[in-house]
């Protein structure tokens, strides 16, 4: 019997040209597809691992580290380094940084979206590192700690006393024992150079009619018997050395007590005072000062001379009073008084409280993070706290730059200019002077004399604008005022980003200006105040 299928043809293929079934050869078929498929994906899983290792292996697409770590790695390896070097005082940051470290998750925040805005320009999905998160928990958390404890040091420094170290050890039981120190009165030359350095207790420095240096001491300890109580009071004890023209006044630190000095000096000495933790007064001295206080207050009174003050850590109180030449302070301080100043005043620095300031001869320029205050003269006063800015009676041009501050000028006897981030904005010159203030968001409001002469150029985008004179206004949600009245002599430019333009017809003032510093103020003026205890909540100004 013949072995073919059914219906095949002798030495043909069935029907429908299937060839006849082979075991062998489906099998071999069967290993190589087998084969090729094990190759495929021991070569895939090759790549996978070797895109793991190289870092960019993801299911999700390749996996791009952000560049903001290592950004906040250098920025704190800068501001490390700056501080080990001395470039920047460690106090000076943390204050710093407690009100300003929100900027940094901003900053973080802006660079991931760039980054995701770049990402979206890839043909493949991508996906960012957080390795940084935590450092920026961290970051946040020191900045938390650093602003309360901004806030809560100037409150407990005022109850506890800061300049004060008696509150502080006495916190812990110790009793208060006092003594005074044998007076002290050494001869010196008339012209000496007198140096005071006194690390903790209160100095007071006045001029005498005779060429000598006298110390008079008031020693405080705090120690359980009269042995511990001796031996401070022997380490802390006041000495005058004496070297050519040069007189030292020095006291040794005691962290168990305290020494305060009175020193008398003749009148034409020069006296340069450091103080640790306490206050310094200084009054009568005929050569001038030069002052440094970290720890204290510093109230001065009729010195001629020019006077330089340094604050060098702690916000202390500041007041002068007829101080006969230039004077300059710089550092962190609370409130400041000055009156009766007959030359320059400058000051460098952040102000935590008020400043009142009146019948200043020279310039007056104040620079502090928020505001930076120019004028020529200052024959009537100026105060300046966490909210305003007024100056009233000034003479010559008045400049001035504030971030979010109402600044109202008036009587102001010069061109003014006042570029104001954000808050009310308000001149009235004493005559025909030039006036550009720039608002942007508040109001800009300007009053001008009766007899006005000068070209008016106003823009507000986001305000109405109100004109007692015939100008020209034009535009509907942004609007824009022109015109000139009188002779066009003065050049006035206002300008409101969000906030109306208001030109008002004043009353006038006199057109002679106030008489020089050194004239009698008036009985409504106002006069040298007494120091204030520091704010619950210190705001730069």
């Amino acid at each position: 019997m013949s072995s073919q299928p059914p219906f095949t043809p002798p030495g043909g293929t069935p029907p429908g040209g299937i060839p006849p079934y082979d075991p062998r050869t489906q099998w071999r078929v069967y290993r190589e597809q087998q084969r090729a498929a094990w190759r495929a994906q021991r070569e895939a899983w090759k790549a996978q691992r070797h895109a793991w290792k190289a870092g960019y292996g993801s299911a999700y697409g390749p996996h791009v580290p952000s560049v903001v770590g290592p950004i906040i790695l250098v920025g704190i390896g800068i501001v490390g380094l700056l501080i080990y070097s001395g470039r920047i005082a460690p106090s000076n940051f943390w204050s710093w940084y407690g009100h300003w470290w929100p900027l940094l998750l901003i900053a973080a925040g802006l660079a991931l979206l760039g980054e995701w805005a770049l990402d979206l320009r890839r043909t493949t999905p991508v996906r960012r590192g957080g390795g940084f998160v935590g450092i920026l928990i961290l970051l946040a958390l020191l900045g938390c700690a650093a602003s309360g404890w901004n806030g809560w040091w100037g409150p407990m420094r005022a109850q506890w006393g800061d300049h004060d170290d008696s509150n502080f050890f006495n916190l812990f039981g110790l009793p208060e024992r006092d003594q005074d120190q044998q007076l002290l009165n050494v001869q010196v030359p008339a012209n000496a150079l007198v140096q005071i350095q006194n690390p903790r207790g209160d100095v007071s420095v006045t001029a005498g009619d005779n060429s000598s240096v006298e110390v008079q001491a008031h020693e405080v300890a705090f120690a359980n018997s009269d042995t511990d109580a001796k031996r401070i009071f022997d380490a802390e004890q006041a000495h005058i050395t004496v070297s050519g023209n040069t007189v030292l006044v020095k006291s040794d630190s005691n962290n168990s007590g305290r020494l305060n000095l009175s020193v008398t000096v003749p009148k034409g000495a020069q006296v340069t005072v450091t103080s640790g933790h306490g206050d310094v007064t200084a009054a009568g001295l005929g050569a001038g000062a030069n002052i440094t206080s970290s720890h204290g207050d510093v109230h001065l009174s009729t010195i001629q001379g020019s006077v330089q003050v340094h604050f060098s850590n702690d916000r202390g109180d500041f007041s002068a009073h007829e101080i006969g030449g230039d004077l300059t302070a710089d550092g962190n301080c609370n409130d400041l008084t000055f009156s009766e100043i007959k030359g320059k005043v400058t000051l460098n620095g952040e102000i935590f409280g008020d400043v009142h300031l009146e019948n200043i001869g020279g310039p007056v320029h104040l620079h502090t993070s928020v505001t930076e205050l120019q004028l020529a003269a200052l024959p009537g006063d100026m105060t300046l706290n966490s909210d305003d800015l007024r100056v009233t009676e000034a003479r010559g041009e008045v400049r001035v730059t504030t971030h979010a501050k109402d600044v109202d000028l008036s009587q102001i006897y010069g061109d003014s200019y006042v570029d104001d981030s954000r808050g009310q904005i308000s001149v009235e010159p004493a005559g025909n002077y030039s006036i550009e203030a720039k608002s942007g968001k508040g109001d800009v409001e300007v009053t001008l004399p009766p007899e006005a002469s000068a070209n008016i150029e106003g823009h507000t985008h986001n305000g109405d604008i109100v004109s007692d004179y015939p100008l020209v206004i034009n535009g509907d949600e942004s609007k824009s005022v022109s015109g000139r009245i009188g002779s066009g002599q003065a050049k006035i430019n206002l300008i409101a980003d969000v906030g109306d333009l208001r030109i008002k017809k004043g009353s006038g003032f006199t057109p002679v200006p106030p008489s020089p510093p050194g004239a009698p103020a008036s009985p409504n003026a106002p006069h040298l105040k007494a120091p204030k205890a520091p704010p619950e909540q210190p705001v730069t100004q």
